[in-house]
């Protein structure tokens, strides 16, 4: 229940139906009822508004027999200008109009004061109209309607008279206390009453019982028990019932009455509950009144009849009303048909076979689910929104659906399967939640719902498969072979289980499965669920075989699977359980091996059968809802990836590690996932949206990379897949955009819908108020320096979006509407307009804006309560004035008058001298060569000037004079031409003015006819025989004498004889610019129409205690053609970073002509410390522990920094999107971690600083996570590091197929670049020093192994191990082999490191002699990166490294070294010199020889992808072994001094292999080879340098 609804109940009144009775009789009220009386007088507001909305309902909604509504006379009064004898006739007039707006308002304190109003309306109606007219006699009718309703409403329903005088009005001769004398058949009669409400449904039919039989939960609604203090349900009247508590009808009448009037208390007018309890009472009472006029004998009898025809059905009601039963089976709370007496036979056959079809079922579970407290889940289900309240929906939803809408088309057959019906309700559902908030009461109903109608298509399908196959098919025959089929695939399942079940140990005889049987219990293995996600045992195999749940012999064989794979996985291997689980998988496999292949599933039945007995509808994929799809899409994504190489990267996240092989892991990581653990989710429908997995994908992979080390290959792996799983959602949302929408043009188009509502207003003759302010000037006289403005300016900076404030946009309509107010008088038109337009300004803003609720702004702050104070200061200050101008004018106008009298006199002697003498005769009509003239012609009059048009004159006077002259008088008519006025001033078409010139003038000079119309019928009507530019309107009258035009209110010109007909379409209304506007004059405001039009403001000095002197501190300052204030959020300057830093002004100060300002700073994800996994926010940024002073010149823009609640929800109109950021942690340095907080700070402001605008969104948005900017970065630098550790699987595979000696290479192959295919192996804590490989496989040399102890031993393991799990992966076996080797002894251990260095030798001494020149034996690693490391991070190189010509083969650090043989040995993770080999390093060859045989030239290559263990006296001792007698270093110096530039040659694709990554350019250098050089140059004389000062 909203929180509005709860302050309505509050403090409105409300409907207690007691105002409504005669309060006379609660004088004989007895204390009991005189008590309820006080008791319901305490709530009497709610239901005194409850039935004055009934009552003015009925009299609104009644129709007459045509179907026309009655109260269309009584909407409006009479308008005093059509009428105004009616109001000499009455004095207090009064509609429909108005009394609803009291009913709004809640003027209403009684039903009486309701009933006051409607009598005086219709007494005036009676009172003006006459007796036989239509309008009395509705108001006859209407009083009739009004009286009835209330008398059947109020008194007989819920007032106080229930409770005073009752029994009086409910006692009948039909149905009297004394006939009731059988406690038995007042029983009946009461169940009878109460299955009627019990049962009653609408048209939809839902019950409408359904929230009556069960009071609200005490824990939901404790108010419902303040409010109200008895509370009682069906339940309660129905343990009444069966416990003879009730002494006759009247008595559970009551019972009836007080639990409607709780329900209508309680809730508000016009609620789903108000408008039920009413059905109920109405059904209550019509049931009762029938049973009141039917004769005592036949009415038992009919009862008995329908209680023995029923069985128990009537007991029933009651045990269910009594005990509370929400169970789906409950025939009342699950809605069963119950049939009244006038239902047919066939009406009630067809509803009983409606509710035993499993559509139906479906559809009513659904329905009819209900929570604890006894509610309905599918209440907002059950309608369409309202278009009216809820045009979004519409244009969001393509498909929109309602229970409603699906319970029609299952009564019109539309529905043939339960998919179909199926599919209706996801859609209802899915609508549901893509509108509404994941948050939201509807969302979380519709979630539930959907599980419940998934569980009750479970129940459907098997109660299918229970009732047998016969229903698919009628041939006797096809049944006796299903059932064979069926028995032969059943027989071979129960085989399997027994084979599994029977087995048993070998010399112990013990079976094999009675650890099988049973899941662990909870209690004793608790861990064992958090690690197990589907437990499966045989127990639960065998109720599935035996009640048929497999459709397949493979969906057994899949849970006998998992049960066995749940035991591996949660016990260590080597273990008994573990053990058993291995040789039963194996008995299984044989058992089904030795029964053959199963028979063929097309013969078991037919394809639509197997489909039901499987649960999986014919179309599957079509009924997989729009959410179901996307996550198996992103699933599916995420599992199927492969590299290059089709490894797929998944397999390692299906399942977790066990605990005995990793116990660590569960250490490390706090919150365990893997990959099943998420299809199990997705299965159970724990998702309610695609973010929501995402975040579990994304925490597995964050946890990954969390346990393991960054340069692992699993790490990689991790990046990887989490960025294939942010690339698909961005290909699934497609065009979607979910963030927030523009706020800049939302405010534009709040603001023109609000200019053009303002120049749109019309009064009620359709006349715009804005037209009269048409010639307000756009220049102000009084301050000729502002800017101009005017309503024309206003328009043309809001086409062009200007404004960017509500606030600026009002301040310039107001100063127009001020201006007008201010240059024309009190009593003007363009004054009354000015203030209409401004009131409507005030109430359809405040509309726009609901108060806030939309846009926050200050223009809020000005209501019509200051305007109307603003309106009456402006007249008492005008009015003093006007009343001085209007004497001082009255006084020059009979000074005129004075003075024109004589001429007037002279004038009107001379004109009219003939007629002095004898009497003049004026006629109606004159003909004059052929043409005739009426008084009230209009006519065009031959112009007193040449070139110009025709005056046009309206005839009031003819006559002819003595001569025979024919002469007429009239008035004249001017064009907007003719007259005074402003340029800016707009006119309508055709538009004349009437003005106050009259004259005569000879008939003779009369040109022809025209006709001009008033205003009002100008556009609706036209003249006939006239043609259309002899039409003209006028709607002004204009004084040459004061050059001003005012409205005519009433058009009172002579009658026309001009017949009038009806336009077939009427006229636009088009008002055209004056002749004297200049083209250039409208654009003298907008040369500055490319910017924003802004606020006006000021700086704002503030004091701040403890200010050192010379420092004057700011609320707002401008700087640079930018306002700030404190509490705003900048960008600064920040060197080095990809993005600017942002800063949040919280003090602000100018000291010695510098501003300063202090505050906090917030840094961008990629200042922080995190996993690449880690997931941000768009544009979301950390509140750092750095708090600053900056020059405000460091500054470069503006931004917003919202709090996590505002981002969501709202947005300042001036900031543009991009600068809109979100702030929802705290990054503490010193522990790398980023830590949510409340809220951000909030300041409050003095008066004189403008304050954002804010606009709130009508939904919250749903801000998306995307990746981390280190993401991608990091996972190019693994491919890198990684890119040799491609073939690492497969080299360990070959490693049992490798021979001792590797073959010689050939010349020929000398010639090709270095191409050894050196392996990388995992290191392993052995003796021996491991070997590295021969030539590669390209070159037909076989590899040889590295061998060692742990090899050794798996090479032999690891058949072993692969013969027991064949399914298992490369990476699970090699887990496997890695937990034997820790778990063996130490001697079996010894053992094998003494075989392995026996090969070794053997192989040593196999191996021929190398003829081809090989490094010096003891080159450092780091020598090979162009450096010199220290002697515990050398490496050795493989000896059989092949030289290649023009390259230095002895110095492999650039320093040439003699040949020498030696054992090398490649460090793990090293680079081989293979296809991805390092280019040769340009350097000099020995002196006098070709280059072509030269030795090798230093060689780049690539850093190790990870830093990996070595023992270090092995490395010391590899060190020793490279150095001789005859040279005190590893290399030659001298040689690599003398190697130069100018002697490299290197090709171009030499050229292209070099190490360029290394540099991030080449700066000032010609090449990046010139680069390197002076890279290695430098290096050496660094290491000189080094030499030289510490004696070396």
């Amino acid at each position: 229940m909203s929180a509005s609804s709860k302050r309505r109940r509050a403090t409105s009144p409300s409907s207690s139906v007691s105002g409504g009775g005669d309060l006379d009789d609660a004088a004989s009220s007895t204390p009991g009822s005189g008590r309820k009386r006080r008791r319901i007088s305490s709530v009497a507001p709610v239901d005194t508004i409850a039935v004055c909305h009934e009552l003015f309902n009925a009299v609104r909604d009644h129709k007459d027999d045509q179907g026309r509504q009655l109260c269309e006379f009584f909407l409006r009064v009479p308008k005093r200008r059509n009428q105004p004898d009616y109001y000499e006739m009455v004095s207090q007039p009064i509609d429909m109009t108005k009394i609803q707006y009291k009913l709004k308002s809640e003027d209403y304190q009684d039903v009486e004061h309701l009933t006051a109003d409607f009598q005086l309306m219709f007494r005036n109606a009676k009172s003006f109209y006459k007796s036989d007219s239509e309008e009395y006699r509705a108001a006859c009718k209407l009083w009739e309607v009004y009286l009835q309703t209330r008398t059947e409403f109020v008194q007989p329903g819920d007032g106080d008279e229930d409770d005073e005088d009752g029994d009086d009005m409910m006692d009948t001769p039909g149905m009297s206390t004394e006939d009731e004398t059988s406690s038995g058949s007042l029983k009946e009669v009461l169940e009878q009453l109460l299955e009627v409400i019990v049962s009653h449904t609408d048209p939809s039919g839902r019950l409408v019982s359904e929230l009556f039989q069960k009071l609200p939960s005490k824990v939901h609604y404790p108010d419902y028990y303040a409010v109200i203090k008895e509370p009682i349900d069906l339940r309660a009247i129905a343990q009444r019932i069966q416990i003879g508590y009730y002494k006759s009808v009247n008595a559970m009448a009551k019972d009836i009455d007080l639990m409607a009037k709780n329900a209508k208390t309680y809730n508000e007018p016009g609620s789903q509950v108000f408008k039920d309890a009413n059905t109920i009472k109405k059904v209550f009472i019509q049931r009762k009144t029938e049973l009141e006029h039917a004769e005592p004998t036949k009415s038992s009898l009919r009862i008995r009849n329908r209680k023995s025809g029923q069985g128990d059905r009537l007991s029933g009601v009651n045990v269910a009303l009594q005990y509370g039963s929400e169970s789906e089976d409950d025939p009342v709370l699950s809605g069963s048909v119950c049939y009244d007496e006038g239902e047919s036979e066939a009406e009630s056959q067809s509803s009983s076979m409606e509710m035993s079809n499993p559509i139906f079922q479906l559809y009513e579970a659904v329905r009819g689910a209900r929570n604890n407290q006894g509610q309905l889940f599918s209440e907002p289900f059950q309608q369409l929104p309202s278009r009216r309240e809820y045009p979004d929906y519409y244009q969001q939803i393509k498909q929109p659906t309602a229970l409603h809408q699906i319970r029609a088309k299952m009564k019109n057959g539309e529905y043939e399967t339960m998919e179909q019906m199926e599919s209706d309700l996801n859609l209802m559902f899915e609508n549901a939640k893509r509108y509404n908030m994941p948050n939201s009461s509807i969302y979380k109903r519709a979630f539930r719902l959907q599980q419940i109608m998934q569980a009750k298509k479970r129940e459907l399908l098997r109660r299918d498969d229970d009732d047998g196959d016969s229903i698919l098919s009628s041939d006797a025959g096809s049944i006796k072979r299903k059932s064979h089929k069926k028995n032969v695939k059943k027989n071979r399942m129960k085989a399997l289980y027994a084979a599994v079940t029977e087995a048993r140990e070998a010399g112990t005889n013990r079976r094999l499965c009675d650890l099988f049987m049973v899941k662990p219990s909870k209690k004793d293995y608790p861990d064992y669920y958090k690690v197990i996600l589907e437990p499966m045992d045989l127990k639960t195999i065998e109720h599935n075989i035996r009640s048929e749940r497999y459709a397949t012999e493979e969906a057994l064989m899949e849970d006998m699977r998992l049960m066995f794979r749940n035991a591996r996985h949660y016990n260590e291997e080597g273990s008994q359980v573990y053990n058993d689980a291995d040789i039963l998988e194996k008995i299984l496999k044989d058992k089904r091996k030795e029964l053959g292949p199963p028979p063929e599933e097309d013969d078991v039945g037919s394809p639509k059968l197997k489909l039901r007995k499987s649960g999986v509808s014919p179309k599957k994929s079509k009924y997989l809802t729009p959410l179901q799809q996307r996550l198996n899409e992103l699933y599916d994504a995420v599992r199927n990836f492969t590299d290059r190489r089709g490894r797929r990267l998944s397999t390692i996240f299906l399942r977790l590690p066990s605990r005995a092989e990793l116990p660590d892991y569960y250490a490390t990581i706090k919150r365990p996932i893997d990959m099943e653990r998420l299809r199990s989710h997705m299965a159970t429908g724990r998702y309610q949206d695609v973010e929501a997995l995402v975040e579990d994908f994304a925490l597995m992979f964050n946890n990954a990379c969390i346990y393991n080390e960054p340069e692992s290959l699993i790490y990689r792996d991790a990046l990887v897949l989490h960025r294939v799983l942010l690339e698909t959602r961005k290909l699934q949302e497609g065009g979607e955009d979910s963030g927030a929408p523009a706020v800049g043009p939302l405010v534009r188009e709040l603001t023109r819908n609000l200019f053009v509502s303002m120049l749109g207003h019309q009064d009620e003759e359709g006349r715009c108020y804005s037209d009269s302010l048409a010639e307000i000037p756009a220049v102000d006289p009084a301050a000729p320096e502002k800017p101009p403005l005017n309503f024309d300016v206003i328009r043309m900076n809001v086409e062009r979006g200007r404004y960017r404030r509500l606030d600026v946009f009002q301040e310039q309509v107001f100063e127009v509407l001020e201006k007008a107010r201010r240059l024309h008088r009190t009593d003007s038109e363009i004054f009354d307009d000015s203030v209409e337009l401004q009131q409507f300004f005030i109430k359809i803003r405040d509309e726009l804006c609901k108060n806030g609720e939309i846009l926050l702004s200050t223009a809020l702050n000005y209501t019509l309560k200051h305007l109307h104070n603003d309106v009456e200061q402006e007249k008492r200050e005008k009015i003093p004035k006007e009343i001085e101008e209007d004497k001082e004018k009255k006084e020059d106008d009979e000074e005129e008058e004075n003075k024109g009298g004589a001429k007037a006199e002279d004038l009107s002697g001379d004109a009219f001298q003939s007629e002095s003498e004898s009497e003049r005769v004026y006629s109606q009509d004159c003909s004059f060569e052929n043409r005739t003239y009426h008084v009230g012609d209009f006519v065009y009059v031959e112009p007193s000037e040449p070139n110009l048009k025709p005056h046009i004159v309206c005839i009031e006077r003819l006559w002819e004079d003595e001569a025979g002259g024919k002469w007429l008088y009239g008035c004249w008519f001017y064009r907007p031409s003719e007259t005074f006025h402003l340029a800016t001033r707009k006119f309508l078409e055709k538009e004349v003015f009437k003005s106050d010139y009259y004259n005569k003038v000879s008939i003779s000079k009369v040109l022809g006819k025209c006709v001009v119309m008033f205003v009002k019928d100008y556009f609706k009507l036209q003249p006939e025989g006239y043609r259309a530019e002899d039409v003209y309107v006028c709607e002004s009258r204009y004084a040459a004498r004061n050059k001003s035009f005012k409205k005519i209110k009433i058009w009172a010109m002579p009658v026309s004889s001009v017949k009038l007909a009806l336009r077939e379409v009427p006229l636009p209304v088009v008002r055209v610019a004056s002749m004297f506007a200049k083209p250039d004059q409208e654009t003298f405001s907008f040369t500055d129409s490319g910017s924003f039009v802004d606020k006006e403001r000021e700086d704002v000095p503030m004091e701040m205690s403890g200010a050192e002197p010379g420092c004057q501190y700011y609320e707002q300052l401008r700087y640079s053609n930018m306002w700030v204030k404190v509490g705003d959020c900048v960008y600064i300057q920040s060197h080095g970073l990809s993005k600017p830093r942002v800063a949040r002004i919280e003090k602000l100060w100018v000291q010695n002509g510098t501003t300063f300002f202090f505050g906090p700073i917030f840094i961008h994800p990629e200042e922080t410390e995190h996993e690449p996994t880690k997931m941000f926010y768009k544009r979301e940024v950390f509140l750092s522990n750095l708090e600053e002073t900056l020059p405000m010149t460091c500054v470069i823009g503006k931004c917003m920094v919202s709090s996590f609640k505002d981002f969501l929800s709202c947005r300042p109109t001036e900031v543009s999107e991009e600068d809109n950021l979100l702030c929802e942690s705290r990054y503490i340095e010193t522990e790398k971690q980023m830590k949510k907080f409340k809220g951000l700070k909030r300041f409050s402001y003095s008066s004189k600083v403008v304050e954002d605008e804010i606009y709130y969104f009508r939904k919250l948005i749903v801000p998306q996570k995307e990746a981390s900017p280190f993401l991608d970065k990091k996972i190019d630098e693994l491919e890198v590091k990684l890119a040799d550790m491609e073939d690492a699987d497969d080299d360990m595979e070959d490693m049992d197929e490798e021979e001792d000696a590797p073959a010689t290479p050939s010349m020929p192959q000398m010639q090709t670049p270095l191409t050894s295919d050196m392996d990388i192996m995992p290191y392993t804590p052995s003796q021996s020093t491991p070997k590295v490989k021969g030539l590669s496989k390209k070159e037909g040399a076989k590899r040889k192994i590295n061998m060692s102890g742990y090899i050794l031993f798996s090479s032999e393991m690891r058949a072993v191990i692969k013969a027991r799990h064949p399914d298992f992966s490369f990476g699970e076996l090699s887990r496997l082999v890695g937990t034997e080797w820790r778990n063996l002894e130490a001697s079996k251990k010894a053992e094998y490191e003494e075989r392995a260095a026996k090969i070794v030798d053997q192989q040593e001494r196999d191996r021929p002699p190398q003829k081809q020149v090989s490094p010096r034996a003891g080159t450092p690693v780091g020598a090979l990166m162009g450096m010199v490391p220290s002697p515990n991070t050398m490496g050795m190189i493989n000896q059989t490294m092949t030289p290649v010509p023009g390259m230095m083969g002895a110095g492999m650090n650039g320093m040439a070294g003699s040949p020498a043989s030696g054992n090398f040995m490649q460090q793990p993770g090293m680079y081989s010199p293979g296809q991805h080999a390092p280019p040769p390093y340009p350097g000099q060859g020995q002196l006098g020889q070709p280059s072509h045989l030269q030795p090798t030239t230093p060689m780049f290559v690539a850093p190790p992808p990870k830093t990996q263990r070595v023992l270090h006296s092995e490395a010391y001792l590899k060190y020793i072994e490279g150095l001789n007698s005859e040279s005190s270093s590893v290399s030659k110096w001298d040689q690599t001094l003398k190697a130069q530039r100018r002697d490299a040659h290197l090709t171009k694709e030499q050229e292209s292999r070099l190490p360029a990554h290394w540099l991030k350019s080449k700066g000032a250098h010609t090449t990046m080879a010139d680069a390197l050089w002076r890279l290695r140059d430098l290096m050496l004389r660094d290491s000189l340098n080094m030499c030289q000062a510490y004696n070396l």
